[in-house]
């Protein structure tokens, strides 16, 4: 459970249950809940949470000035600044996904895209909200990775990072439209961080480091790279890691689960389904 914040550590003393929970760079940590049948008063944090609904969540009601509000349902979301307060009534079944972090997390992100340090940042407050960028993000990197192993924390951070900017574009006072990144990497750089990953791929390779060999902030790394080879980092990444695999098991003795750790996997069958997805059969099939 990502102890440093307020909310989780709230939720674990109710009825909540934690599916899952990873920590990621900076500090930033994920947690995924099931709720039912809850009562939660949710009092002033030092932190900020985005939840994305994932399933139900039909009889999901907070207390207003007006009265309770309903208006829950999977991918839909709430925004809950910190220093701020709610009341929770959870009458019925509520999967949801939440993502944590601070004041500092956004001003460094804004001093990187925007090359701007807001002296103050008014994160807006949302609750039931609709925003496909932000349905996307989740359902398709966070929901979709495996949290625990070592090579899904580069599409994580990478997914990561998009949500926060379009926090800052779209939910605070500032709304700064995102840099438009029009060249690549240069060739030297370019050539640093694929020499980095080729050497790299047994262990995680997350989003700062690769920017760190070009010497780049992460988004602007991120969109450079993927100007310069057509895919994203992360994408990059597992294409090397399965090529390396296949190189390994078409060439090598060595069983599946030092092949998948030579690799970056945490597994054996985690690589096994990433081998599927992609070659669509399994690895011992290249083995004869």
């Amino acid at each position: 459970m990502p102890s440093r914040y307020h909310v989780p550590q709230y939720l674990s003393q109710h009825k909540a249950q934690l599916k899952d929970s990873v920590d990621l760079d900076d500090g930033i940590a994920l947690a995924h809940w099931y709720n039912d049948d809850d009562f939660i008063e949710l009092e002033r944090a030092e932190h900020h949470t985005l939840s994305l609904y994932v399933a139900d969540g039909y009889q999901s009601y907070r207390k207003t000035g007006a009265g309770w509000h309903n208006g829950g349902a999977p991918d839909r979301f709430c925004l809950m600044p910190g220093q701020h307060e709610s009341t929770w009534d959870i009458r019925g079944p509520l999967e949801f996904v939440h993502l944590y972090f601070t004041d500092a997390h956004l001003r460094t992100l804004a001093e990187q895209v925007w090359d701007k340090s807001p002296a103050g940042l008014l994160l807006e407050e949302r609750t039931f909200a609709e925003d496909e960028r932000i349905k996307a993000l989740y359902r398709q990197f966070l929901l979709a990775c495996d949290w625990r192993d070592n090579s899904e924390r580069l599409a994580l951070s990478s997914a990561v990072t998009l949500l926060l900017t379009q926090l800052l574009k779209g939910y605070t006072q500032y709304r700064w439209q995102a840099p438009v990144v029009r060249g690549g990497l240069a060739p030297a750089q370019l050539r640093r961080v694929k020499d980095y990953i080729e050497a790299h791929l047994d262990q995680p390779l997350p989003l700062r480091v690769l920017a760190g060999e070009a010497c780049l902030s992460e988004y602007h790394f991120a969109r450079m790279f993927r100007q310069s080879e057509g895919l994203p980092p992360h994408q990059y990444v597992l294409a090397r890691r399965l090529l390396r695999a296949e190189q390994l098991l078409r060439h090598s003795a060595l069983p599946l689960t030092e092949v998948a750790l030579a690799c970056g996997f945490s597994s054996a069958s985690h690589l096994a389904n990433r081998f599927r997805q992609s070659r669509g059969l399994a690895p011992s099939a290249l083995r004869g």
